[in-house]
């Protein structure tokens, strides 16, 4: 029997959340008596969101028995992997955040400008080298794991308005902040790192929900009986 799996770690690397988060503080200064409130000053917060969509790479470095090691924890016991579908889960933040400080240095206001980039980088699709490229069986294999690499993106496609909305009604529903002086960037950091990276990994691994259904025991022997046995075949070699 075989098994064709989904995960979401590169075959050298555990599965990783990449936080980048280069802040640009700009201090606005705004002098003179009778002046409005200076933090009206300052633009907006705002969020903007970007689903990574980059294209697969295609290997076929290993044998079906490296891919059935690479996929141990996906695999039912006795049973090979002839292909794998693998991804990087990354999600990436940068921020810009204005500034103004009073003339007492004492307290400041900050708008946080917030980019968020999530997705699967790099992805790879695994068809086992015995398999000829070009081939029945091959073209099984590969169209199968196509099914996960699609799988993969509608899920990313789903979840992309959701994570846009969770991020703008936190950060973009208000005016800037404002609180002591010296705080407001070290505050930013620690609620993204802290609560808006795991909720973006969470959102991101329901896609295993998805993969389940794919991998079926009728999709097994489907994919198996194929091509008049030929998987069968070279994997009891």
């Amino acid at each position: 029997m075989k098994v064709f799996a989904f995960s979401l770690c590169s075959p050298s690397a555990a599965p990783d959340l990449v936080l980048r988060l280069p802040a640009l503080m700009l201090a606005v200064l705004l002098a003179g008596p009778g002046r409005a409130d200076e933090c009206d000053q300052l633009p907006m917060p705002s969020v903007t969101v970007n689903r990574l969509d980059e294209n697969i790479t295609v290997s076929n470095q290993y044998s079906y028995r490296e891919l059935t090691h690479l996929g141990a924890t996906l695999a039912p016991a006795g049973r090979q992997v002839l292909g794998l579908t693998r991804g990087k889960a990354v999600a990436r933040f940068t921020t810009r955040t204005p500034l103004y400080i009073d003339r007492t240095g004492r307290w400041e206001c900050a708008s946080p400008q917030i980019s968020v980039s999530f997705g699967l980088s790099p992805m790879t699709v695994y068809v086992a080298k015995e398999f000829r490229e070009g081939s029945c069986a091959y073209r099984e294999i590969y169209q199968h794991e196509l099914r996960h690499v699609k799988a993969y993106r509608d899920h990313l496609n789903r979840i992309e308005k959701e994570v846009s909305d969770m991020l703008n009604q936190r950060f973009a529903t208000g005016g800037p902040w404002r609180g002591p002086a010296g705080q407001a960037q070290e505050r930013l950091q620690r609620e993204l790192e802290d609560r808006w990276l795991p909720y973006i990994r969470r959102a991101i691994n329901r896609v295993d929900q998805a993969q389940a259904l794919i991998d079926t025991p009728e999709e097994y022997a489907r994919v198996s009986n194929s091509c008049n046995g030929e998987i069968s075949r070279r994997t009891r070699q």
